[in-house]
């Protein structure tokens, strides 16, 4: 699987451990993603992202907040003036999730342009 094929599924409902995403998978997931880091023992993936200026990290804010709401799957944000870090994980199944990967794929290519 490529960082653009998993940018291109869709999220679903997850719920339970049986949806959540192993150490082993979580370590296979990432290599798809440059630059994201296990987090939080495991129980969820981050990233940091840098801008020029703060217009530039609203307007990355902005379009995140856009896809989460359409994929129905929501990440924590830590929002300063030219950075942006951005954290995933599925509360529902206590962990990460294959919507976590998704949706940091899909931040790759908002931050791609």
């Amino acid at each position: 699987m490529t960082r653009d094929e998993l940018a291109a599924l869709s999220c679903e409902p997850r719920k339970g451990p049986g949806d959540a995403v192993d150490a082993s998978r979580t370590r296979e997931l990432l290599t798809l993603l440059p630059g994201w880091q296990a987090a939080d023992d495991g129980k969820s993936i981050a990233k940091t992202f840098r801008f020029a200026n703060f217009h530039e990290t609203l307007g990355f804010v902005n379009a995140i907040g856009w896809m989460a709401n359409r994929q129905d799957h929501h990440p924590d944000l830590e929002v300063g003036y030219n950075r942006c870090v951005v954290h995933w994980s599925t509360h529902d199944v206590g962990g990460l999730s294959m919507n976590d990967f998704i949706c940091a794929a899909r931040v790759e290519a908002i931050a791609q342009g």
